[in-house]
């Protein structure tokens, strides 16, 4: 926006001023850009297949190879190579099409607590 005003500058003022405003204005829009592009690389927005590796559903129906996992509230194909069964939670490791590649997720183990 400063940048069209910049340039509109040059037809109404004398003439050192428009190629000062038109030269700031046009630095400090570069420096914006890369300030914003700088800024909103930390919020990137993960969106397609990539954005669900990882992530972990719960088996609706058996996976004895193949069955069906519900994973962010959707109902999803599912193959594994081990037998998981319903209710179990399992991580999304790979997907092929529209069939997740799942495996059984695992829960680190608690060691018991010494007493005495």
């Amino acid at each position: 926006m400063l940048f069209l005003i910049a340039l509109a500058s040059v037809f109404l003022l004398p003439m050192p001023w428009p190629i000062l405003l038109f030269v700031s204005a046009l630095a400090l829009e570069v420096v914006e850009f890369w300030g914003w592009k700088r800024f909103l690389r930390r919020y990137r927005i993960r969106a397609g297949p990539e954005a669900m590796i990882g992530t972990t559903g719960e088996v609706v129906h058996e996976c004895d190879p193949e069955g069906r996992v519900r994973l962010r509230g959707e109902l999803w194909r599912a193959r594994c190579t081990v037998p998981v069964p319903v209710g179990a939670r399992v991580r999304v490791r790979a997907l092929d099409g529209l069939t997740l590649e799942v495996e059984p997720e695992v829960e680190p183990e608690v060691e018991p607590e010494e007493s005495g």
